[in-house]
């Protein structure tokens, strides 16, 4: 997540979204005689790849939004997701002082980090043979009897953020050895990654990626 010190945390996007309604900047959308703009309101963050915002937006910490809320940072029970930080949201949807995270994507810094420290724990370092996935779901794909992996080098794999076919990092991207898998659900905000017993605690301590762990979620 990012945030923003100077802009106002008692104004939603579904807020923005009603007035730019309201003075007509947002044409309607009429679905079966509804304006489907007028229903429903903006609670979890955005699809496809997430760039930093901008100048004025800097990272915001799980951890640290779980402390001001009082929120824990994933509930019991739960994967994270849209239901994550129940206090958070304004008028039923996010502050835009917030930049939510994604849904099915990690960001561009997070992947290129985490990168790194796979290379750094895989005996092959960066000429490590991997594969990725891009799951058709997020494609809006209705063919799933032909499905697709590219196959190359770890070190290679941070140009996989920038595929022109697609608006998301890979959903799954693995070592040929299996020595370790990450994997990037459609609908959620974080990414699992299971491997060896020293790549996982290099990423719980890292201070750049925020990882925790879920007994409810082996």
């Amino acid at each position: 997540m990012y945030e923003h010190d100077q802009a106002p945390t008692d104004i939603s996007y579904d807020d923005v979204h009603r007035a730019a309604i309201a003075d007509g900047s947002v044409p309607p959308e009429i679905v079966g005689g509804l304006d489907m703009n007028t229903v429903g309101t903006v609670i979890g963050g955005g699809l496809g790849r997430a760039e930093h915002p901008g100048p004025g937006w800097k990272r915001l910490r799980w951890a640290d939004l779980a402390q001001r809320s009082g929120d824990p940072v994933v509930p019991e029970g739960l994967l994270p997701c849209y239901r994550c930080f129940p206090s958070v949201p304004v008028n039923g949807s996010w502050p835009i002082s917030i930049a939510p995270p994604t849904e099915g994507s990690m960001d561009r810094e997070t992947w290129n980090h985490l990168i790194g420290l796979l290379r750094a724990h895989s005996p092959g370092g960066a000429d490590t043979r991997c594969l990725a996935y891009y799951s058709p779901l997020m494609l809006g794909a209705t063919d799933f009897e032909n499905l697709h992996v590219r196959a190359g080098r770890l070190g290679d794999a941070e140009i996989l953020y920038d595929n022109p076919e697609v608006d998301f990092s890979p959903s799954n991207l693995w070592a040929e050895d299996h020595s370790w898998i990450i994997c990037t659900d459609y609908d959620l905000w974080a990414t699992k990654v299971a491997g060896p017993a020293s790549l996982i605690d290099v990423l719980l301590k890292d201070s750049e990626i925020e990882a925790v762990r879920l007994p409810w979620a082996p």
